[in-house]
């Protein structure tokens, strides 16, 4: 399955969503993204997806790492981006958790497996 995935930036901090108990990997904290469609470039994917869940609309994004994961139930290819320019104001639209976290907060959240490399990537980055 491949995945856009952006961490989203601002002000020193981290916005993160809960995914859904009955989903895959539900009750984990997650960085926004979705399923990049057949028709569409990761970077389309990314806006599609983090309008729909989030509701910003991205202005740039920047490479950050990719992931190939495979957990017992299925193979995932995650390509991740650090989206610090954006407009609107993050807001969870499926009803989900949300919430922004400093940097040293995201080594104690539950993630799923396959977000290991992002937040070891973000805790070697420095950030304004």
């Amino acid at each position: 399955i491949h995945v856009a995935v952006g961490v989203i930036y601002k002000d020193q901090q981290f916005f993160l969503t809960k995914r859904l108990e009955h989903t895959h990997q539900g009750g984990k904290w997650e960085f926004p993204g979705g399923k990049v469609e057949n028709n569409e470039t990761v970077h389309e994917a990314l806006h599609r997806e983090l309008k729909e869940e989030i509701a910003i609309d991205t202005l740039a994004m920047q490479p950050l790492i990719e992931i190939s994961h495979n957990y017992s139930d299925k193979q995932v290819l995650l390509e991740v981006f650090l989206v610090d320019q954006f407009l609107g104001e993050p807001t969870a639209q499926e009803g989900q958790q949300q919430g922004w976290f400093k940097k040293e907060e995201l080594t104690s959240i539950d993630f799923p497996k396959a977000n290991t490399p992002i937040v070891e990537k973000i805790l070697g980055l420095e950030l304004l």
